[in-house]
């Protein structure tokens, strides 16, 4: 792909755009044509999210994929872990059309090998030659299916069902009687099954952004603005509040004082739980690089190896299914638990939380206090509309060495593009936090005159 048709290529989790700019009924009809054509299959379930414009996209992606013969297996309004686990009980490859946590504007196409799986990097890469070929008229177009080869739009009816009650398997007959719960389903595509989920298990619960109109995904609410579960959780005294993200697969936590608990310290949570009850396979768990440094220093304190991979829950999971893991996970709260799941599920996570809290008979605000001793780590995102021609540009080069000679090995500092937004990430940790603030805010400085730089004359990044 080339970088001026950066809306066309996968990111950390799948293709994202301005929904009916960047990404057109059109491009995603052709992204329905490619995927059908890369990955071979009869059948490919799709699912959407609550946006105002994912029934426009679903209907896009199915027309495309119906073109080539394969028939649809339509979801309806369905998590991004929903439709992964249907795909593997089903044998099949699917498509999600989500933007995940991204404002309601956007969109996104996230797609599923056969089984519920990422794809891997050389499938994306097919995927996307393909979508190129067919835009720019370099790919000789296959007999279109016609008659009888034409695929089928096929409504699946018991789906939801279906996967609560995998949900609620994984508890194994555990109940989460008398723990009063607040959950906030981001006005997202988790918004029945969390609360339903929940109310299956035997909870009291309590729950807020489960009235998506379209436009109010993740708005004010869900796993990236917790602090509305947080006043609710405090209100209404609560045992714990549990958020998801637009698309349910992620997880962020609030204590019964309204402290926010994410990823990192949920996944200390875990692994020391499964570490004492024998089931952390390999004794190992495997975190991204933007995991902060307090948790790999409490995990080795504790007996527990840890593998670090690449930002993005694809590179979790390869890792823990190249070693035989069973837990890896993400700061941002996608945790995967490899024997239950193919993909980060933000319900399930919530569910082995509050089993974990109910076995302990202990507070979440009790079994994290003191938890993890946390390095200080400066985030800062500097907008960049190609992040990687940013990145690459010598002037960027240069800041980040500046940068890293200043640490002199006394912390780290982490630049990558962002994976689903126009954002150039950093993320500076060291134990001095006023000196991490001043060396992030000195880098966003700098990348942003290169970025303006790179907006003002193209050819510079070339």
């Amino acid at each position: 792909m080339t970088k001026e048709s950066i809306s066309l290529s996968f990111g950390t989790d799948g293709i994202r755009g301005v929904a009916n700019l960047e990404l057109s009924p059109e491009l995603v009809m052709t992204i329905g044509r490619a995927v059908a054509r890369v990955i071979p299959a009869d059948r490919i379930a799709v699912g959407r999210d609550s946006r105002r414009s994912s029934t426009m996209l679903q209907a896009a992606v199915s027309a495309g994929i119906t073109s080539e013969g394969a028939d649809v297996y339509d979801l309806g309004v369905f998590t991004t872990p929903g439709v992964a686990w249907y795909c593997e009980t089903q044998g099949i490859p699917g498509v999600v059309i989500s933007a995940s946590h991204n404002p309601f504007k956007d969109n996104g196409v996230k797609v599923f090998a056969t089984g519920g799986l990422k794809l891997n990097e050389a499938v994306e890469k097919s995927i996307e030659e393909e979508i190129e070929g067919c835009i720019r008229g370099t790919k000789r177009k296959p007999r279109p299916a016609s008659g009888h080869a034409v695929g089928r739009i096929i409504p699946v009816d018991g789906a939801e069902e279906g996967y609560l009650d995998h949900l609620i398997g994984s508890l194994d007959g555990r109940s989460l009687g008398n723990l009063a719960v607040v959950v906030d389903c981001a006005n997202g595509s988790a918004w029945k099954a969390f609360p339903e989920a929940f109310k299956r298990a035997g909870a009291d619960v309590v729950a807020v952004g489960c009235s998506p109109d379209g436009i109010n995904i993740n708005e004010n609410c869900g796993s990236t603005h917790p602090e509305m579960l947080a006043e609710e959780v405090v209100s209404m005294g609560a045992h714990i509040g549990l958020a998801v993200d637009g698309d349910g697969d992620r997880l962020v936590a609030v204590t019964g004082s309204g402290r926010i608990v994410d990823g990192d310290e949920l996944i200390a949570l875990f692994a020391l739980d499964m570490l004492e009850r024998g089931c952390l396979a390999g004794q190992t768990v495997v975190v991204s690089v933007m995991s902060n440094l307090g948790l790999i220093n409490l995990l080795k304190d504790r007996g527990i190896r840890v593998r670090e991979t690449m930002v993005g829950d694809r590179y979790i999971l390869e890792e823990l299914d190249r070693l035989g893991l069973s837990i890896g996970g993400e700061q941002s709260g996608h945790i995967i638990f490899r024997s239950m799941a193919t993909t980060g599920d933000g319900i399930l996570t919530a569910l082995m939380l509050a089993d974990l809290v109910t076995r302990s008979g202990k507070t979440l605000e009790e079994l994290t206090t003191g938890l993890l001793k946390r390095v200080p780590q400066v985030l800062m995102n500097v907008m960049a509309p190609d992040p990687d021609a940013v990145l690459s540009m010598p002037a960027a080069i240069e800041a980040l060495h500046e940068v890293e000679e200043m640490l002199d090995g006394a912390g780290r500092v982490l630049v990558r593009a962002s994976g689903t937004e126009p954002l150039v990430r950093i993320m500076v940790e060291c134990d001095d936090e006023h000196f991490a603030g001043e060396l992030a805010g000195k880098l966003a400085g700098r990348l942003e005159r290169v970025s303006t730089l790179s907006m003002l004359s193209p050819s510079s990044s070339k």
